[in-house]
């Protein structure tokens, strides 16, 4: 029992060694939707932004292996298929892919959302947002293509 313990202390200490995962790139916003009102854009921000956009919040555990692993994963996969902050680039997205991740309860991530309590959304709040988000991309639709 006590080299298994050693073990997995060495095996911690050493995939602190593997640089993915750290680089923690806020890239400049280049330009946001225009949104339907600041109640909209604050409820993207607390539930959407650290994984689709380029103002994620970097958190202390982001610095540690593995989860640094699945949290770069995580923000670059976002921001690739939809990101507010680079709205003047083509989107990979739909207002009802979004809506329909909302309703679904799949966005924000359940995972997500037991260390950001202030992403998850109760059922008031989800009814705002979609309403919010259909307003806004009606209003200012993104480009059309993959991200």
């Amino acid at each position: 029992m006590l080299w298994v313990g050693v073990g997995t202390v060495v095996l911690f200490g050493v995939i602190q060694a593997v640089p993915y995962g750290r680089s923690h790139s806020n890239p400049p916003v280049l330009a946001e939707p225009r949104w339907d009102s600041a109640t909209t854009r604050a409820l993207a921000a607390n539930a959407c932004f650290d994984c689709h956009s380029n103002l994620t919040k970097w958190r202390w555990y982001s610095n540690i292996a593995p989860v640094s692993w699945l949290i770069e994963r995580d923000v670059s996969g976002g921001r690739s298929q939809f990101n507010f902050s680079e709205w003047n680039k083509p989107q990979d997205v739909s207002i009802g892919d979004v809506t329909d991740s909302i309703r679904s309860g799949s966005m924000p991530p359940w995972f997500y959302t037991l260390l950001h309590s202030s992403a998850g959304l109760n059922a008031a709040e989800k009814s705002a947002l979609i309403h919010g988000l259909e307003a806004t991309f009606a209003n200012s639709p993104p480009k059309g293509g993959g991200g």
